[in-house]
């Protein structure tokens, strides 16, 4: 797959970060089209399986053609309450049903999602071979994993066969306040393995907004990227802007995801990522983060 260097995260529709309207969320990913990017990450677990449902209503207005569509398995949940299931059996029902939502007859690309919550050697002896085996099918074109932590997404990758894994979705390693997915890159890139890089706003740290409530960043980068977030709106460069340039210029990353389920903010993201970035600024935010950079946390 060759991937727009920008594409679009499908979690906002879900309703993951705030409320949205499904009308204007629609929309986000007409959008997102329009505006080059051809890319779309979504999984059941996003809103309790709404992001799918909403994404659905979408792509069922597009052709199967324009875009590549990735989802995932392992990762669910209902009524407020997180689940998880990595079994085979579950694995191969969970593409079947989100297909169903998706209204698509099969995924360009399918993740387990977030491999720190499961046993990585169910991953590797019983998920990814389930997964394996819809790719020899047809079902799904390509089979890869997703986790915050970098080193179980080596370990799984060190234990399965090669070419089982064809890619990897890393989130907030790759951002103005951590860029610890640098040191993998040689690892993924001498084994063929694609890198997706996601969450280039930290989940909100690198925002003017701000986190959400659940946001696990530690108080003190919390602290740090809100004075690096002052000290860009002082400057009339919105730090949002920024992050999005930073983590899109990198030619080792394949493509840098982001959500949006407003129309207007995909656009804004879109043109920022054309525009030059401002390197000196870059080198001012890593200053006023200081100690806090790679500062991580564990997922949740």
């Amino acid at each position: 797959m060759m991937l727009s260097r920008l594409s679009f995260g499908a979690s906002s529709l879900g309703g993951v970060f705030h409320a949205v309207k499904e009308a204007e969320a629609i929309d986000a990913v007409f959008t997102a089209l329009d505006n080059g990017m051809n890319f779309i990450d979504v999984s059941p677990y996003y809103g309790y399986y709404r992001a799918e449902t909403v994404l659905g209503k979408a792509l069922r207005q597009l052709p199967r053609d324009k875009y590549y569509l990735s989802t995932k398995v392992g990762r669910y949940g209902k009524d407020g309450v997180n689940t998880w299931d990595y079994s085979a059996r579950k694995a191969k029902e969970s593409v079947y049903e989100s297909m169903e939502r998706l209204g698509v007859d099969y995924i360009d690309l399918i993740n387990v999602h977030d491999i720190e919550f499961a046993d990585l050697q169910q991953v590797a002896e019983e998920t990814l071979p389930a997964l394996v085996e819809l790719r020899d099918k047809g079902i799904v074109k390509h089979v890869g994993i997703t986790d915050l932590q970098l080193e179980n997404l080596r370990w799984v990758v060190e234990h399965t066969p090669a070419g089982t894994v064809e890619s990897v979705l890393n989130f907030c390693h790759y951002c103005l306040c951590d860029d610890k997915l640098k040191d993998f890159f040689g690892f993924f890139e001498e084994r063929g393995i694609g890198i997706i890089n996601a969450s280039p706003l930290s989940m909100g740290l690198l925002s003017s907004r701000g986190i959400p409530e659940w946001h696990p960043a530690p108080k003190q980068l919390v602290e740090a990227c809100s004075k690096a977030a002052a000290y860009c709106e002082a400057k009339g460069y919105p730090i949002e802007k920024l992050a999005i340039q930073y983590s899109v210029e990198n030619p080792h990353i394949c493509t840098t995801l982001f959500s949006s389920a407003n129309p207007k903010n995909v656009e804004k993201n879109a043109r920022w990522a054309e525009e030059p970035m401002d390197d000196t600024l870059v080198a001012e935010v890593r200053e006023i983060i200081g100690d806090s950079f790679r500062l991580s946390w564990k997922n949740t």
